[in-house]
């Protein structure tokens, strides 16, 4: 979260006396409305004037009462509303210097001199014309005499920020645009019922996805699916991928599979530019291979629905940063587009990225294929390269002499078998044996270990749960017969794959490393936990698909009391000490308050809650949502704060509870748990090969240093490994939780956006970053 007060401003004075207008456009994406709410809501708190632009750049031509201004309560039950609220369309006229001069004068008769637009690539070029055009077209109103030069004056620069809201992800200089991870619920939500089908018919499916120039919905739905084959704009198959495409089939029927899975984005094409359709490749199946096909075709339900948990915090987030920076600009800043790198929220010249994105067209045009890949940025082609280690690469024939373990340990949660599937895949290809240890630590101590093949983990991507078995079990009082089964069983690396326990786990097993020299083996922990709690990592797989089940629970709840009398809810979140869950369902459910271990509470906070919920049922808005994270604090009670609401709401609003409870572990993975896990389970194994040259000496395995055991986190903006050793400082292992936490940083945004009176953190500040370094006069590549 970056944000403002650098000279000791104060941020509620920000806005004052400046008007802010916010308009969505081009095609819609879920995500949208939580974006027009956060820049609504920050804007008033800045003390702006806020202004809807109904219907998009039309709206802004035809004035009148499409541009009408916002209050706090008009952007109320609006989150998890799929869409646009405010409308979209695509307009002809702001195309024409016409159109631009009525919509110029619009503005300025409103007093707005700071523009808001949420769209894709086009929306925002047509932006930045008419930010560079604003002095002339004012001349000319002024020539027409349709404004004074007082008005002229009043209005002289306008200032624009973009944020990209788009489902196929096609913009470069950000990795996630506002509606991708939605779409790909709907994608996966589809895949994975056509499987049970496939299944029972042994068929063949082949799925259309959006992304006419952009394969990153594909490429990640087939990654997430474990897809027998992709087809994606920016990297047609070779020559001859015909046969190709039916050899592969065919060895996954012959090894037991009873489905295949194609998927091509709509903008598909072969090395000669020509479009491959579902048609011609349902066609090339049934005819070669005798296969019962079927092809779907996905189009506009992947627009549809409510968005996804992490569309919500990325639309809160980006909606802030986007009134932050509309606020700080000044005539010389360029306009710029507020982003995502990796977790963090980033500022970005608009004009570049939109360069970034002409030159993949032109990479594409031109046959460099690598290039586009490139272009595309880091998170593309990880994914890309990912997709080709597990695709399209057979295992060797001959096995080698390495055997890797694998285990996960703690509680289960959604993904983890994903990881395992991955870890499996990439072991054998890469000729090791792959070896699976079921029930954790107690199970390395009983010999419950057997090997484990590619076939036995076809399916495991979109299993939830732990099909290995986990236990919570440490490996402290075991490490005798753990070390006695390293040697009888020849294992030489291990992967231990679960949360706290795992963490715990593995430095056990680094101290228990000067007892026993059996355990002097490379080791990598893979964090899976729906808390979020291990160190070393911004996120656990896990935690996204419980964050989501989590909001939509809430939204149910919330529904729930639209239509009834005053009513607050008080709503318990897992997680133990660690208040991700709390915090980031708080944010993405629209949450008045969410307690957490982390941020210390007394009476007079509760006081205060209430006394704002009070204030709050005299508003149109006749609800209210309490979040506690079940660990916050032991006296304050789920019990105690339902007890103390009800006496002090007496007359003004009831209260009801809910303890989610286990319902949080459970369910499929989401696209983001299966594709995080995916390469991660890749990564660990590729570092542990590495890592195994590296400590082979005199014919065997022998590695004590503390580089030797590491966590591979996801941090910031990439994947690292980082030793245990170094962690440990980090940790508070009385609580189980890293000592610095990233998400902390964003509470401030959800008090704001439920309208309490405080500053914004501003101790990070998102300064403008450049995504273009001049190489070469054709050729361009990303910083990033």
């Amino acid at each position: 979260m970056s944000n403002i007060n650098t000279a000791g401003v104060d941020p509620t004075n920000m806005g004052v006396g400046r008007a802010i207008a916010v308009l969505t456009s081009g095609g819609d994406a879920q995500g949208m409305n939580a974006a027009v709410r956060a820049t609504v809501r920050v804007g008033l708190y800045t003390g702006a004037k806020v202004f809807f632009v109904h219907e998009g750049y039309q709206g802004l031509v035809d004035g009148g009462d499409h541009i009408r201004p916002a209050k706090w309560e008009s952007v109320s039950m609006m989150l998890q509303l799929g869409g646009t609220v405010i409308g979209s369309a695509r307009c002809m006229d702001f195309q024409t210097r016409e159109g631009r001069l009525k919509a110029a004068c619009n503005l300025v008769k409103l007093g707005i001199t700071n523009l808001c637009v949420i769209g894709g690539d086009g929306s925002l070029t047509g932006a930045n014309i008419f930010r560079t055009e604003w002095n002339d077209l004012l001349k000319d109103l002024i020539s027409k005499g349709t404004i004074t030069k007082e008005e002229a004056k009043a209005s002289s620069h306008l200032n624009i920020v973009g944020m990209v809201g788009s489902i196929d992800n096609d913009f470069c200089g950000t990795d996630m645009t506002i509606g991708t991870d939605s779409a790909l619920h709907r994608i996966i939500e589809v895949v994975d019922s056509i499987t049970t089908t496939a299944q029972s018919h042994q068929r063949a499916f082949i799925l259309e996805v959006m992304g006419r120039h952009c394969g990153y919905l594909a490429l990640v739905a087939a990654l997430a699916c474990g897809a027998d084959w992709v087809f994606i704009p920016e990297m047609p198959p070779d020559e001859g991928w015909e046969e190709h495409l039916c050899r592969r089939l065919t060895e996954t029927r012959n090894a037991g599979s009873r489905l295949n899975v194609i998927i091509v984005a709509e903008g598909a094409i072969d090395k000669k530019g020509q479009p491959i359709t579902c048609d011609q490749l349902k066609d090339l199946v049934t005819k070669r291979l005798g296969f019962d096909t079927r092809a779907t075709i996905l189009g506009h339900v992947q627009r549809g629905g409510t968005p996804s948990a992490f569309d919500r915090v990325l639309g809160s987030r980006m909606g802030v940063e986007a009134v932050m920076a509309l606020l700080e600009a000044t005539p010389e800043t360029p306009a710029c587009v507020v982003s995502l790198s990796g977790n963090q929220a980033v500022r970005l010249p608009l004009m570049e990225c939109v360069q970034v994105t002409k030159d993949v067209t032109v990479a594409m045009k031109e046959g460099r294929f690598d290039d586009a890949v490139k272009l595309r940025g880091r998170s593309f082609e990880n994914n890309w390269n990912t997709y080709k280690l597990l695709a399209h690469v057979r295992p060797p024939e001959t096995k080698g002499c390495i055997n890797v373990a694998i285990l996960n340990v703690g509680a289960p949660c959604a993904g983890m078998n994903a990881a395992v599937r991955a870890a499996v895949r990439i072991g054998l290809i890469q000729g090791h044996n792959m070896l699976a240890v079921h029930d954790g630590f107690e199970g390395l101590a009983q010999e419950k270990i057997e090997p484990i093949t590619w076939n036995t983990v076809g399916d495991w991507t979109g299993k939830g749960g732990c099909d290995l078995g986990t236990k919570r079990v440490l490996p402290g009082k075991y490490m005798e017969e753990i070390s006695l089964n390293i040697a009888k069983y020849n294992i030489h690396a291990l992967i231990i794959i679960g949360g706290f326990e795992a963490f715990s786990g593995g430095l056990e097993m680094v101290q228990g490393r000067e007892k026993y020299e059996e355990l002097c083996i490379p080791m990598v922990i893979i964090p899976a936990t729906v808390s979020n709690n291990v160190p070393g990592s911004d996120f656990s797989i896990g935690a996204d698909t419980a964050l989501n089940t989590i909001t939509s629970t809430c939204d149910r709840i919330k529904q729930s009391a639209a239509g009834t009398k005053r009513r607050v809810f008080i709503i318990e979140t897992m997680g133990g000490y660690c208040g991700y869950l709390a915090t980031m369902s708080g944010l993405s459910a629209g949450a008045d308050a969410a307690y957490i271990y982390e941020e210390k509470f007394g009476i007079r906070d509760l006081e205060r809650n209430v006394e704002h919920l009070v204030e709050k049922m005299k508003t149109t808005v006749k609800r209210g949502l309490i979040l506690r994270n079940e660990n916050c604090n032991s006296n304050y009670t789920t019990d105690f704060i339902f007890n103390l609401y009800s006496e002090e709401g007496k007359g003004v609003f009831d209260c009801r509870k809910n303890v989610l409870g286990h319902m949080q572990q459970g369910g499929t993975p989401t696209p983001f748990d299966r594709n995080f896990a995916t390469k991660m389970g890749a990564k660990a194994v590729l570092w542990l090969t590495e890592k195994l040259k590296d400590c082979y000496r005199h014919g065997r395995i022998f590695a004590n240093t503390p580089d030797s055991a590491c966590v591979l986190g996801m941090r910031k903006r990439g994947l690292v490994l980082q030793p245990l050793a170094e962690l440990k400082e980090q940790t508070d292992f009385e609580h189980r939780i890293p000592k610095s936490q990233w998400w902390l940083k964003l509470r401030p945004i959800m008090k704001i956006l439920a309208k309490y009176e405080i500053s914004l953190d501003t101790s990070e500040h998102a300064s403008m970053e450049h995504v273009i370094i001049k190489k070469h006069p054709v050729h361009m590549t990303l910083t990033k």
